[in-house]
Order: C-alpha cells, then sequence, then structure tokens
C-alpha cells in the first residue's frame, strides 16, 4: 500500500524518513499534494503494508492511504 504523511515541520519530516528507510522501507520526501493540507509543505510518501504509525514523529499532521480514489484519511494528530 501507499501511504503519505504530512508534518507540522520539516524537520520531523526528514527524521520520520530516516527513521523510515533505517527500517528497510520504501520512502522519499515530496511535495505534499495540492488535495492535502499540510504545515510545512513536505511529506514522506511511503510503500509498506504497514502504515508505521509508532515510527512517525510526533509532530507528523496526518497520515493518508493513496487509492484509485484519491486519498482516505488513516490518521490526525491535533
Amino acid at each position: 500500500m501507499n501511504y503519505i504523511a504530512t508534518f507540522y515541520t520539516h524537520a520531523a519530516a526528514l527524521m520520520t524518513n530516516r527513521t523510515l528507510q533505517k527500517k528497510s522501507v520504501s520512502s522519499r520526501l515530496g511535495p505534499v499534494p495540492r488535495v492535502l493540507s499540510s504545515s510545512c509543505g513536505t511529506c514522506v510518501m511511503y510503500e509498506s503494508d504497514d502504515p508505521h504509525l509508532q515510527d512517525l514523529d510526533r509532530d507528523m499532521e496526518a497520515v493518508y492511504e493513496k487509492t484509485d480514489h484519491g486519498y482516505k484519511e488513516l490518521l490526525r494528530n491535533e
């Protein structure tokens, strides 16, 4: 499955990307898709069978699963 995590800070996106890569999860940094909101404009896109919610930085804004019809929100950090 494909996931997108958005963040409140660029540093949180960088740290999450590093953590996922250390766990051998295929991930990359990129701009947040226009249909999703983000405070810093940077997201982590990753592919995995598990959404790895426990590996996301605490400054995570939201996690979405990419579907054929758009994006499904899995978690929002208020």
